[in-house]
Protein backbone atom coordinates (compact mmCIF):
# COMPACT_ATOMS: atom_id res chain seq x y z
CA UNK A 1 0.00 0.00 0.00
CA UNK A 2 1.34 3.42 -0.93
CA UNK A 3 0.67 6.95 0.22
CA UNK A 4 -1.69 9.03 -1.93
CA UNK A 5 1.34 10.90 -3.27
CA UNK A 6 2.98 7.66 -4.29
CA UNK A 7 -0.17 6.36 -5.93
CA UNK A 8 -0.50 9.61 -7.87
CA UNK A 9 3.01 9.05 -9.17
CA UNK A 10 2.09 5.53 -10.17
CA UNK A 11 -1.05 6.71 -11.94
CA UNK A 12 0.91 9.31 -13.88
CA UNK A 13 3.39 6.68 -14.86
CA UNK A 14 0.64 4.37 -16.05
CA UNK A 15 -0.89 7.18 -18.07
CA UNK A 16 2.45 7.71 -19.79
CA UNK A 17 2.66 3.93 -20.35
CA UNK A 18 6.04 3.89 -18.65
CA UNK A 19 5.13 0.83 -16.58
CA UNK A 20 3.96 -1.12 -19.60
CA UNK A 21 7.46 -1.27 -20.91
CA UNK A 22 8.82 -2.12 -17.47
CA UNK A 23 6.43 -5.04 -17.05
CA UNK A 24 7.24 -6.38 -20.51
CA UNK A 25 6.07 -9.89 -21.15
CA UNK A 26 5.66 -10.64 -17.42
CA UNK A 27 2.11 -9.34 -17.62
CA UNK A 28 1.78 -7.01 -14.61
CA UNK A 29 3.31 -5.51 -11.51
CA UNK A 30 2.18 -6.80 -8.13
CA UNK A 31 1.96 -3.50 -6.33
CA UNK A 32 -1.18 -1.51 -7.08
CA UNK A 33 -3.54 -1.56 -4.11
CA UNK A 34 -1.17 -3.58 -1.93
CA UNK A 35 2.26 -3.69 -0.36
CA UNK A 36 4.62 -3.79 -3.32
CA UNK A 37 6.13 -7.25 -3.72
CA UNK A 38 7.37 -8.80 -6.97
CA UNK A 39 5.82 -11.99 -8.26
CA UNK A 40 9.25 -13.29 -9.19
CA UNK A 41 12.89 -12.46 -8.68
CA UNK A 42 13.00 -11.27 -12.29
CA UNK A 43 10.69 -8.40 -11.33
CA UNK A 44 12.74 -7.40 -8.27
CA UNK A 45 14.03 -3.94 -9.10
CA UNK A 46 13.61 -4.55 -12.83
CA UNK A 47 12.76 -1.56 -14.97
CA UNK A 48 13.36 -0.35 -18.46
CA UNK A 49 15.18 2.97 -18.90
CA UNK A 50 12.95 5.83 -17.81
CA UNK A 51 10.53 3.69 -15.77
CA UNK A 52 9.61 4.65 -12.20
CA UNK A 53 10.55 1.75 -9.88
CA UNK A 54 8.09 1.17 -7.06
CA UNK A 55 9.03 -2.32 -5.85
CA UNK A 56 11.49 -2.90 -3.00
CA UNK A 57 12.35 -5.83 -0.72
CA UNK A 58 10.58 -6.13 2.60
CA UNK A 59 12.25 -3.88 5.13
CA UNK A 60 13.70 -1.48 2.56
CA UNK A 61 12.43 2.11 2.81
CA UNK A 62 10.85 3.26 -0.44
CA UNK A 63 11.42 6.86 -1.38
CA UNK A 64 8.07 7.19 -3.14
CA UNK A 65 6.18 6.67 0.13
CA UNK A 66 5.27 3.00 -0.22
CA UNK A 67 5.63 0.91 2.94
CA UNK A 68 8.76 -1.16 3.31
CA UNK A 69 8.06 -3.00 6.58
CA UNK A 70 5.14 -5.14 7.69
CA UNK A 71 4.69 -5.82 11.41
CA UNK A 72 2.24 -8.46 12.62
CA UNK A 73 0.20 -7.15 15.57
CA UNK A 74 -1.62 -10.47 15.92
CA UNK A 75 -1.17 -13.23 18.49
CA UNK A 76 -1.45 -16.86 17.44
CA UNK A 77 -4.61 -18.31 18.98
CA UNK A 78 -3.90 -21.44 20.98
CA UNK A 79 -6.06 -23.59 23.29
CA UNK A 80 -4.48 -21.93 26.31
CA UNK A 81 -4.58 -18.31 25.13
CA UNK A 82 -6.34 -16.32 27.89
CA UNK A 83 -10.03 -15.58 27.36
CA UNK A 84 -12.36 -13.43 29.41
CA UNK A 85 -13.69 -15.36 32.41
CA UNK A 86 -16.75 -17.38 31.44
CA UNK A 87 -15.77 -17.68 27.77
CA UNK A 88 -14.98 -21.01 26.15
CA UNK A 89 -11.36 -21.75 25.30
CA UNK A 90 -10.36 -22.15 21.67
CA UNK A 91 -10.42 -25.65 20.20
CA UNK A 92 -9.15 -26.91 16.85
CA UNK A 93 -10.49 -30.39 16.24
CA UNK A 94 -8.70 -32.14 13.40
CA UNK A 95 -11.19 -33.68 10.99
CA UNK A 96 -8.93 -35.14 8.30
CA UNK A 97 -5.19 -35.52 7.78
CA UNK A 98 -3.06 -35.59 4.65
CA UNK A 99 -1.54 -38.93 5.63
CA UNK A 100 -4.90 -40.73 5.85
CA UNK A 101 -7.26 -38.63 3.77
CA UNK A 102 -5.16 -36.72 1.25
CA UNK A 103 -5.89 -33.30 2.72
CA UNK A 104 -5.90 -31.55 6.09
CA UNK A 105 -8.52 -29.45 7.87
CA UNK A 106 -9.87 -28.77 11.32
CA UNK A 107 -13.13 -27.65 12.87
CA UNK A 108 -12.73 -24.52 14.98
CA UNK A 109 -14.65 -23.88 18.18
CA UNK A 110 -14.14 -20.45 19.69
CA UNK A 111 -15.74 -17.43 21.29
CA UNK A 112 -15.91 -14.44 18.93
CA UNK A 113 -13.77 -12.49 21.38
CA UNK A 114 -10.72 -14.75 21.37
CA UNK A 115 -7.11 -13.87 20.72
CA UNK A 116 -6.36 -10.66 18.85
CA UNK A 117 -9.89 -9.64 18.01
CA UNK A 118 -12.28 -6.85 17.13
CA UNK A 119 -15.08 -5.42 19.23
CA UNK A 120 -17.73 -4.11 16.85
CA UNK A 121 -20.11 -1.34 17.97
CA UNK A 122 -22.88 -3.96 18.24
CA UNK A 123 -20.92 -5.66 21.03
CA UNK A 124 -22.22 -2.98 23.44
CA UNK A 125 -24.88 -1.20 21.36
CA UNK A 126 -28.03 -3.04 20.31
CA UNK A 127 -28.45 -0.64 17.39
CA UNK A 128 -24.79 -0.43 16.45
CA UNK A 129 -23.28 -1.88 13.28
CA UNK A 130 -21.94 -5.41 13.44
CA UNK A 131 -18.42 -6.26 12.37
CA UNK A 132 -19.51 -7.59 8.99
CA UNK A 133 -21.17 -4.26 8.10
CA UNK A 134 -18.52 -1.80 9.29
CA UNK A 135 -17.09 0.46 6.54
CA UNK A 136 -13.95 -1.24 5.27
CA UNK A 137 -12.34 2.17 4.79
CA UNK A 138 -12.05 2.32 8.59
CA UNK A 139 -9.87 -0.81 8.55
CA UNK A 140 -6.96 1.15 7.08
CA UNK A 141 -5.93 4.02 9.34
CA UNK A 142 -2.97 5.99 10.68
CA UNK A 143 -1.69 4.19 13.77
CA UNK A 144 -0.83 6.12 16.94
CA UNK A 145 0.82 4.10 19.72
CA UNK A 146 0.76 5.59 23.22
CA UNK A 147 3.42 3.97 25.39
CA UNK A 148 2.42 3.66 29.06
CA UNK A 149 4.51 0.56 29.80
CA UNK A 150 6.54 2.21 32.56
CA UNK A 151 3.37 3.40 34.32
CA UNK A 152 1.69 0.02 33.91
CA UNK A 153 4.73 -1.73 35.37
CA UNK A 154 4.23 0.31 38.53
CA UNK A 155 0.43 0.08 38.59
CA UNK A 156 -1.47 -2.96 37.33
CA UNK A 157 -4.65 -0.89 37.20
CA UNK A 158 -3.20 1.95 35.15
CA UNK A 159 -5.56 3.73 32.78
CA UNK A 160 -4.51 5.84 29.79
CA UNK A 161 -5.42 9.44 30.58
CA UNK A 162 -6.17 12.57 28.61
CA UNK A 163 -2.77 13.85 29.77
CA UNK A 164 -1.12 10.79 28.20
CA UNK A 165 -2.80 11.63 24.90
CA UNK A 166 -1.83 15.30 25.10
CA UNK A 167 1.76 14.35 25.97
CA UNK A 168 1.85 12.07 22.92
CA UNK A 169 0.62 14.97 20.77
CA UNK A 170 3.17 17.35 22.24
CA UNK A 171 5.90 14.98 21.12
CA UNK A 172 4.45 13.74 17.83
CA UNK A 173 2.02 16.51 16.70
CA UNK A 174 -1.76 16.25 16.67
CA UNK A 175 -3.38 12.87 16.18
CA UNK A 176 -3.92 12.30 12.45
CA UNK A 177 -7.42 12.53 11.03
CA UNK A 178 -9.10 9.13 11.19
CA UNK A 179 -6.45 7.67 13.48
CA UNK A 180 -6.52 4.39 15.35
CA UNK A 181 -5.09 4.89 18.85
CA UNK A 182 -3.41 1.95 20.58
CA UNK A 183 -2.20 1.56 24.16
CA UNK A 184 1.16 -0.15 24.62
CA UNK A 185 1.34 -1.30 28.23
CA UNK A 186 3.86 -4.11 27.82
CA UNK A 187 1.24 -6.53 29.11
CA UNK A 188 1.83 -9.20 26.47
CA UNK A 189 5.07 -10.18 28.25
CA UNK A 190 2.81 -11.73 30.89
CA UNK A 191 1.46 -14.31 28.47
CA UNK A 192 4.47 -16.50 29.27
CA UNK A 193 3.29 -16.87 32.88
CA UNK A 194 -0.03 -18.69 33.38
CA UNK A 195 -2.57 -16.46 35.10
CA UNK A 196 -0.45 -13.32 34.90
CA UNK A 197 -2.19 -11.87 31.84
CA UNK A 198 -5.65 -11.78 33.42
CA UNK A 199 -4.04 -11.13 36.82
CA UNK A 200 -7.00 -12.03 38.99
CA UNK A 201 -6.73 -11.38 42.72
CA UNK A 202 -7.99 -13.70 45.46
CA UNK A 203 -11.51 -12.33 45.05
CA UNK A 204 -11.53 -12.87 41.29
CA UNK A 205 -11.13 -9.21 40.32
CA UNK A 206 -8.91 -8.76 37.26
CA UNK A 207 -6.07 -6.25 37.22
CA UNK A 208 -4.62 -4.95 33.95
CA UNK A 209 -4.36 -1.57 32.19
CA UNK A 210 -6.84 -0.01 29.80
CA UNK A 211 -8.18 3.33 28.59
CA UNK A 212 -9.82 5.60 31.17
CA UNK A 213 -13.40 6.51 30.21
CA UNK A 214 -12.64 10.24 30.10
CA UNK A 215 -9.70 9.58 27.78
CA UNK A 216 -11.99 7.51 25.56
CA UNK A 217 -14.54 10.34 25.57
CA UNK A 218 -11.82 12.83 24.67
CA UNK A 219 -10.78 10.73 21.66
CA UNK A 220 -14.37 10.26 20.49
CA UNK A 221 -15.50 13.85 21.05
CA UNK A 222 -12.37 15.96 20.57
CA UNK A 223 -10.41 13.97 18.00
CA UNK A 224 -11.20 12.11 14.80
CA UNK A 225 -10.59 8.39 15.35
CA UNK A 226 -11.84 5.12 13.87
CA UNK A 227 -11.16 3.14 17.02
CA UNK A 228 -8.87 2.27 19.91
CA UNK A 229 -6.83 -0.80 20.79
CA UNK A 230 -4.99 -2.41 23.68
CA UNK A 231 -2.41 -5.12 24.31
CA UNK A 232 -4.62 -6.42 27.14
CA UNK A 233 -7.85 -8.40 26.97
CA UNK A 234 -10.19 -5.41 27.39
CA UNK A 235 -10.46 -1.76 26.37
CA UNK A 236 -11.46 -1.07 29.98
CA UNK A 237 -8.99 -1.69 32.79
CA UNK A 238 -9.37 -5.06 34.45
CA UNK A 239 -11.16 -3.97 37.62
CA UNK A 240 -13.88 -2.09 35.73
CA UNK A 241 -17.41 -3.08 36.66
CA UNK A 242 -19.30 -0.69 34.35
CA UNK A 243 -17.27 -1.07 31.11
CA UNK A 244 -17.55 2.68 30.66
CA UNK A 245 -14.81 2.83 28.03
CA UNK A 246 -16.57 0.23 25.89
CA UNK A 247 -19.81 2.15 26.36
CA UNK A 248 -18.13 5.36 25.23
CA UNK A 249 -16.27 4.08 22.17
CA UNK A 250 -18.49 1.40 20.64
CA UNK A 251 -21.88 3.21 20.63
CA UNK A 252 -20.05 6.11 18.94
CA UNK A 253 -19.61 3.84 15.91
CA UNK A 254 -15.93 3.14 16.58
CA UNK A 255 -14.40 -0.31 16.90
CA UNK A 256 -11.94 -1.76 19.38
CA UNK A 257 -9.07 -4.18 19.02
CA UNK A 258 -7.98 -6.23 22.02
CA UNK A 259 -4.97 -8.47 22.68
CA UNK A 260 -2.77 -6.65 20.17
CA UNK A 261 0.80 -7.95 19.84
CA UNK A 262 4.19 -6.35 19.17
CA UNK A 263 3.20 -2.77 19.92
CA UNK A 264 6.63 -2.30 21.49
CA UNK A 265 8.08 -2.63 17.99
CA UNK A 266 5.61 -0.34 16.24
CA UNK A 267 6.62 3.32 15.91
CA UNK A 268 4.57 5.82 17.95
CA UNK A 269 3.58 7.62 14.76
CA UNK A 270 3.96 7.06 11.04
CA UNK A 271 2.64 3.51 10.65
CA UNK A 272 -0.57 2.53 8.92
CA UNK A 273 -2.88 0.02 10.56
CA UNK A 274 -4.51 -2.63 8.38
CA UNK A 275 -7.23 -4.75 9.99
CA UNK A 276 -8.45 -8.00 8.48
CA UNK A 277 -11.69 -7.81 10.41
CA UNK A 278 -14.19 -10.64 10.81
CA UNK A 279 -16.99 -10.96 8.27
CA UNK A 280 -19.29 -13.67 9.51
CA UNK A 281 -22.98 -12.81 9.62
CA UNK A 282 -24.12 -10.64 12.55
CA UNK A 283 -20.64 -10.55 14.10
CA UNK A 284 -20.27 -8.80 17.45
CA UNK A 285 -16.57 -9.00 16.68
CA UNK A 286 -14.12 -11.75 16.02
CA UNK A 287 -10.50 -12.80 15.64
CA UNK A 288 -8.69 -10.43 13.27
CA UNK A 289 -5.34 -10.35 11.50
CA UNK A 290 -3.88 -6.95 12.28
CA UNK A 291 -0.83 -5.46 10.55
CA UNK A 292 1.18 -2.27 10.86
CA UNK A 293 2.84 -0.98 7.69
CA UNK A 294 5.67 1.52 7.89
Amino acid sequence: MCSPQAMATVQRAITRRRFLGAAGSTGALAVLGGVGRPQSAALQGAATPGATPVIAPLGTPIATGCFGSVLDLTHTITPDFPVFPGSEQFQANVLVRVEQDGFYKSQLVLDEHTGTHMDAPAHFDANGPKADTLPVANFVAPLAVIDVAARAAANDDYQVTVDDILAWEAQNSALPEGAFVAMHSGWEARLATPGAFLNADAGGTLHFPGFAPDAAAFLVEERSIVGIGVDTISLDFGASTDFATHLTVLPAGKYGLENLANLSVAPPVGATLVVGGPKHLNASGGPSRVLALF
